[in-house]
């Protein structure tokens, strides 16, 4: 296949600010680097919360690193519906007028009025790769998954360009299967 990309499954997972990293841990409280991420310095965190909303609990949910300006969870359609949350399919980092549930860490609790999200499918690229494939930042592709008795094609796929990217398609939990990916499985890039 030309235009091939790695894909990768995101599984739910929060990122968290340094304020309620504070109410979740306490104080002072840093992430601790469980395993780094195929995204140049970002890390599962050995620290995990339990995510509320009104119909279930999430419990020992991943946060992510490192810390960031605001809280987000992403989730899947599946995990929003058992949860009762209405979260919308966004971008990560935009989460104005998104979902909100309640985060319970060992220490403290956190109530988000918005922060809650399904993220939106995406390409991490750099400006070269950007560049090889012919798109640009923002820019929506498909990509054609081959798999055993479960091929697709995704829709909306957003183009995310950065030098601080490697190349990489991420999808959820949902999507991964519905597709039956396993690791280190390629997809192409329609446009």
């Amino acid at each position: 296949m030309k235009n091939e990309i790695l894909v990768e499954t995101s599984a739910r997972h929060l990122h968290v600010s340094r304020e309620d990293l504070d109410i979740l841990f306490g104080s002072g409280y840093e992430l601790t680097n469980k395993k780094d991420l195929s995204q140049p310095g970002q890390f599962a965190c050995e620290e995990r919360v339990d995510i509320v909303g009104a119909k279930k609990t999430l419990a020992g949910v991943s946060i992510l690193g490192p810390v960031r300006s605001s809280t987000q969870v992403e989730l899947s359609m599946t995990d929003a519906r058992s949860l009762g949350v209405d979260a919308p399919v966004r971008e990560s980092g935009d989460v104005t007028g998104s979902a909100s549930c309640k985060l319970v860490g060992p220490k403290g609790e956190v109530v988000l009025d918005k922060g809650v999200i399904i993220a939106k499918r995406h390409i991490h690229m750099t400006p070269a790769d950007a560049e090889e494939f012919g798109v640009k930042d923002k820019d929506v592709v498909g990509v054609k998954i081959n798999s055993n008795g479960r091929s697709l094609i995704f829709g909306d796929v957003v183009v995310r360009v950065s030098p601080n990217f490697l190349l990489a398609m991420h999808i959820d939990t949902d999507e991964a299967n519905a597709a039956g990916i396993k690791p280190g499985m390629k997809g192409e890039i329609i446009k």
